[in-house]
């Protein structure tokens, strides 16, 4: 009796650098676990699963992988649906049988216009990816423990971008809601996974040095689960899983002010918290009021006092807020050494279908010409307050910190002379990086691939304009090799708004809906 053959899975996260360059950006933290958990759901007796990350990776273009598939599986953030397309494309050239399945939150987004592109628009959660492989290649090439238990075990296996970090996922969502969060836009309820289940995912993860917990919002706000947690955490460092950790919290989990030494007690080492303004009213516009319920300076100092790194990012919005009003933010983030620099400044971005979007899309802020791939941290795609040349000015010195760089190493010396009998090397060593990232963040998210460091600053860069109206397309929307010609338009650019900053039409059904 013949043996049947393997099922050939290609699970890829799709992804538009930043910079619009080509480029392998191995130190961005956090990388993605999407991909490790999608092939958790199907049997690793019946299938033989790939991965690929294309920010650790950069581009897929590789032939040989791309004509492996018997399904492709996609996921990544709003603007990267059209890379999405471009792997369509190539792995349906390569293999017109090829199944092709997307998610994530561009898909949710715009399920109607997705289903013209891909075989399976899923618009659920991970899970649904069970229901997608039973429809196409039958019942057995599930996993046998999903479908037993409905836990999905990464693969951590195959996640081979895990050098330094190691990610394991605990909850999904949060109950908050902030107007420009994707999360927001989907109404999903916040969900802390099972105590069991996150011990099933660190035996399966195994003895590691370092983890972070990769969720929008690791404590309940339920004291009771967040004990237990730490109860684990406590033992799995006891049981040699566990040896340090950190996680991402919302403001809300400083208001116990036990916390934090609890944390600190069973390993952990550094808490991201969406700080995102020290503005109050940029606070409100964001619909972030939980985090005017403590002083941040305050709430942040007591992090770091208790022995805890404190990591958190900022988020600009040239579009309600003067560049005055701006420069002075980021004039009192540098000359306040008892608090860390951010390890992001970006752009407020209108993702599909939140309230900022909706609010934006009525005011009507949207510059023409926009592109989906546009909404990312670094291009202007909304009207500014205080014009369009001023601005884009603004943005150019927030990239690399040009003309903050002498102030940004007075506050190191600050911050380290205040916090350096309280926090760990390792510790210091995170908090430090982020000046590096703000000042060289290039450089200091590339490694040691010297190739990359050249596709970033070399030949293949594009000139910025910063502008999504004007900015040129990355180098990936030319095909890396010959297509079926009824895929060229895989090729162009998804828009978002027309010549006259008008919502495109061919959205509209599933943007308009609501």
């Amino acid at each position: 009796m013949a043996v049947p053959s393997r099922k050939r899975i290609l699970i890829v996260n799709c992804y538009f650098d930043e910079f619009r360059a080509p480029v392998k950006r191995k130190l961005k933290f956090p990388q993605p676990m999407a991909p490790a958990y999608l092939a958790g759901i199907f049997s690793a007796e019946r299938c033989d699963i790939r991965l690929y990350d294309e920010l650790y990776s950069g581009p897929l273009e590789d032939e040989s992988l791309l004509s492996f598939p018997d399904m492709l599986v996609l996921t990544g953030v709003n603007s990267a649906f059209d890379r999405m397309l471009h792997l369509t494309a190539y792995v349906k050239t390569k293999n017109p049988r090829a199944v092709v399945v997307a998610g994530g939150p561009a898909i949710r987004a715009l399920p109607c216009y997705s289903k013209k592109f891909f075989d399976f628009a899923c618009t659920g959660d991970i899970e649904q990816l069970s229901a997608v492989i039973e429809e196409v290649f039958g019942r057995a090439c599930v996993s046998e423990y999903f479908r037993q238990t409905g836990w999905v075990i990464p693969r951590y296996d195959l996640a081979y971008w895990m050098k330094i970090m190691n990610f394991v996922e605990s909850s999904r969502n949060c109950y908050y809601r902030c107007s420009y969060c994707s999360l927001t836009a989907e109404r999903a309820n916040y969900q802390p996974y099972a105590v069991e289940y996150l011990r099933q995912q660190f035996l399966a993860l195994g003895k590691k040095r370092m983890v972070h917990f990769l969720d929008n919002n690791f404590a309940s706000c339920e004291r009771e689960f967040v004990l237990q947690r730490f109860a684990l955490m406590k033992d799995l460092q006891a049981q040699g899983y566990l040896n340090m950790w950190g996680a991402e919290v919302t403001s809300d989990f400083f208001l116990s002010r036990d916390y934090v030494e609890l944390a600190r007690d069973c390993g952990c080492v550094a808490l991201f918290c969406g700080v995102e303004s020290f503005n109050k009213n940029a606070l409100r516009n964001f619909r972030k009021f939980h985090n005017n319920c403590l002083p941040q300076v305050e709430m942040i100092r007591g992090c770091l006092d208790a022995g805890v790194a404190f990591l958190y990012g900022i988020v600009l919005d040239p579009t309600t807020r003067s560049l005055a009003d701006l420069k002075e933010e980021l004039d009192f983030i540098i000359d306040t050494p008892e608090i860390t620099l951010p390890s992001y400044i970006s752009l407020a971005i209108p993702l599909l279908g939140t309230p900022y979007f909706y609010e934006c899309l009525a005011q009507k802020r949207f510059l023409p010409d926009i592109k989906l791939r546009d909404l990312d941290a670094a291009t202007l795609a909304l009207e500014p307050m205080d014009g369009v040349d001023e601005t884009v000015r603004f943005i150019r010195t927030i990239q690399n910190f040009s003309g903050y760089k002498r102030r940004v190493v007075k506050h190191m010396k600050g911050f380290y002379g205040r916090y350096r009998k309280v926090l760990s090397w390792q510790k210091m060593m995170v908090l430090q990086y982020s000046a590096l990232h703000l000042c060289l963040p290039k450089l200091a998210t590339l490694g040691s691939d010297t190739g990359s460091l050249l596709g970033c600053t070399g030949k293949h860069a594009a000139a910025r304009t910063y502008i999504g109206t004007t900015e040129a397309l990355d180098t990936v929307y030319k095909p890396a090799f010959r297509l079926d010609s009824k895929y060229a338009a895989y090729f162009r650019p998804t828009m978002l708004t027309d010549g006259q900053g008008n919502l495109n039409e061919n959205l509209q059904a599933d943007l308009l809906m609501n």
